[in-house]
């Protein structure tokens, strides 16, 4: 019996990180916008940089480099802020690059439990594999929730 037929694909959107690439479900991102002025708020944590307002909605950002304790990188023509959507709450994630949009399979997606105790397990839920890349892929709801 030929199961890969039966598997259910899933869209992300891959992004950059430094040289890592990573990935969120396409249903949880609702717009990509290039870098635009940040306001900052006080008393938030170093990772989140302030909001922005877009069309009228105003949404926190945080730097994912940031959140994920990587060197802070320097702005650039191919910076984007992704806007996710979780239970009607958006958040704006500065992420390096977008990358491109790319369909796994369940059956190229591999479980993360093996990584132990890693202080980041909680944000990935799993290990997308595509053309001898390997794509990290986020939680959004587990990034969402750092943002409280």
């Amino acid at each position: 019996m030929d199961e890969s037929a039966n598997s259910n694909v899933k869209q992300f959107v891959v992004f950059k990180l430094g040289k890592e690439e990573y990935g969120f479900d396409i249903q949880r991102v609702t717009i990509i916008e290039r870098m635009m002025k940040i306001t900052r708020v006080p008393k938030t944590p170093p990772y989140i940089k302030g909001v922005i307002n877009l069309r009228g909605e105003i949404i926190p950002i945080m730097d994912l480099r940031e959140r994920f304790r990587m060197p802070s990188a320097i702005e650039t023509d191919d910076t984007r802020i992704v806007i996710i959507k979780i239970d009607e709450v958006s958040l704006g994630l500065i992420v390096d690059e977008i990358m491109q949009t790319l369909q796994l399979t369940e059956d190229s997606i591999e479980n993360i439990t093996n990584l132990g105790e890693h202080a980041f397990v909680d944000y990935i839920i799993g290990v997308g594999k595509h053309e001898g890349r390997i794509i990290t892929l986020l939680n959004p709801e587990k990034i969402l929730s750092l943002a409280d």
